[in-house]
């Protein structure tokens, strides 16, 4: 059996095409749950969909060294594999304070990562919920883990983990905009599917390589 590495590779246009249809999905049914979280109007930005390196992923955060909030949840069911909700700090003050109105976060304490968790529970819920409504497959995510670190420390545990059967990520940006806000909200999305459930993902949506 090929690589993860190789399988990502090979990927043609047509279906990293399909991959951005259910980033674009999946972003605009996490803005429409952030809005109804903090009962505002949510613009959003199209999703930027890539096949990258984890060495490459700290970049796009502002560095390795770059504080990061990194919010984990692991995938089960017909598909396998694990999902990363990444925010820099300052996006991850913003989501804060639209949730809480007046609490004005500067810092994470436990009342401000018990809130993180719980926005990034909701976010990347809804993404799967798109993910499974589509392709009619059985997906949940576990209970959310929450890392307060740099970027390059905070991805060398899922590269580790994956090490043995892929060096690239699926990474789906998103930029979120509330509407009374001046401050943008970026965050990003890894997917990251064992070896397997690529061809489950995509075979559930009738391409094959």
């Amino acid at each position: 059996m090929e690589t993860n590495s190789n399988y990502l590779d090979n990927l043609n246009n047509m279906i990293l095409d399909i991959l951005s249809e259910i980033g674009n999905i999946g972003a605009g049914n996490a803005a429409t749950a952030l809005a109804k979280l903090i009962n505002q109007k949510v613009d959003m930005k199209v999703p930027n969909v890539n096949i990258l390196e984890f060495k490459e992923v700290p970049e796009l955060l502002g560095g390795a060294e770059t504080e990061v909030a990194g919010i984990y949840f692991k995938i089960e069911g017909d598909l396998e594999g694990s999902i990363m909700f990444l925010l820099d700090l300052d996006s991850a003050y913003n989501l804060i304070n639209l949730l809480m109105p007046g609490y004005d976060v500067k810092e994470i304490n436990d009342f401000s990562m018990s809130a993180l968790k719980e926005i990034g529970n909701i976010l990347s819920g809804s993404y799967i919920a798109s993910l499974s409504g589509l392709t009619n497959l059985d997906i949940k995510i576990s209970i959310p883990s929450l890392a307060i670190d740099m970027a390059g420390a905070i991805l060398s545990v899922p590269a580790i983990f994956f090490s043995e059967v892929s060096d690239k990520i699926l990474i789906i940006k998103n930029e979120f905009l509330e509407e009374e806000a001046l401050d943008s909200i970026k965050g990003y999305f890894l997917l990251v599917p064992e070896l397997d459930s690529y061809d489950v993902l995509l075979n559930s949506l009738g391409v094959s390589l």
